[in-house]
């Protein structure tokens, strides 16, 4: 995790349906939002933490392809180049 992503700030929203729960988890600053759903009895502090986790791998897709898979000597597909 990056300096950027551990001091980002985050509107963390849990809304009870039953026996789950939906938390769900905005980036101030892109308005990315995600949501996940958990068991009631889980701890709200283990569900907030999935539902960060969950943002900021969406998060780091958005943010583009890493440099190893755009150069293009990599092979696109897993085999032998012949």
């Amino acid at each position: 995790m990056s300096s950027k992503e551990q001091n980002g700030e985050y509107i963390i929203e849990f809304q009870q349906h039953g026996k789950s729960v939906k938390v769900s988890a905005v980036d101030t600053a892109t308005m990315t939002e995600v949501s996940i759903i958990g068991p009631s009895n889980a701890g709200r502090e283990e569900l907030q933490r999935l539902a960060i986790q969950k943002l900021l791998f969406v998060l780091n897709k958005k943010a583009g392809p890493k440099a190893a898979e755009t150069d293009p000597s990599t092979p696109k597909k897993p085999g032998i180049i012949v």
